[in-house]
């Protein structure tokens, strides 16, 4: 574990929590990931709230990482790699404002940075759309409930697991593999 004063967070949204927080508590230099809400006008929401779609809150986490192993460029290609960011307001099955792309900038750095990376990836022409990824300031983050935490690693079997998240996770593994934790 490194220490809190070389650490640095990064706050994102592309789709359910429980798929990014499968993927980014694998790699290197990533300390800690914790799902949450963001980006809305209810303090400290449920998920039931959230999930209604009028919050204005989307699902993200938030990872604390050591830009020393992991920078915060690097966190966003894995981020872009894992969802769909040319789709407004949904990933797959799931849809509403809840599951949008969104990338929550802790600083002005981290905004120029994102700014960077996607400006890049457009001119890239990986997708046939144009990236409606939301690049806001973060406001609030507010922990999800405790059964959300950690939700793949202890609910692996369950059904939304094994035909969403494994298939990303496999598909990150696989691309990635340099970057994952021994």
């Amino acid at each position: 574990m490194v220490s809190a004063e070389r650490c640095e967070v990064a706050t994102l949204g592309g789709g359910c929590f429980w798929c990014l927080e499968a993927v980014f508590e694998q790699l290197q230099g990533v300390n800690a990931v914790v799902s949450g809400y963001s980006g809305g006008e209810v303090p400290n929401p449920s998920y039931k709230q959230v999930c209604r779609g009028n919050t204005g809150h989307a699902e993200v986490v938030q990872v604390t990482f050591d830009p020393e192993v992991i920078t915060y460029g690097q966190l966003l290609e894995v981020f872009f790699d894992i969802h769909d960011p040319t789709t407004l307001n949904r990933q797959g099955a799931d849809v509403g404002p809840q599951y949008r792309s969104v990338i929550f900038y802790h600083d002005e750095g981290q905004r120029e940075t994102a700014a960077e990376v996607m400006e890049d990836l457009e001119e890239e022409g990986r997708w046939e759309d144009p990236i409606v990824t939301e690049l806001a300031p973060l406001e609030a983050f507010y922990e999800a409930e405790g059964y959300h935490q950690a939700y793949y690693r202890e609910n692996a079997t369950q059904p939304y697991c094994r035909v969403v998240i494994s298939p990303k996770v496999a598909k990150f593994r696989k691309k990635h593999e340099d970057r994952l934790k021994n």
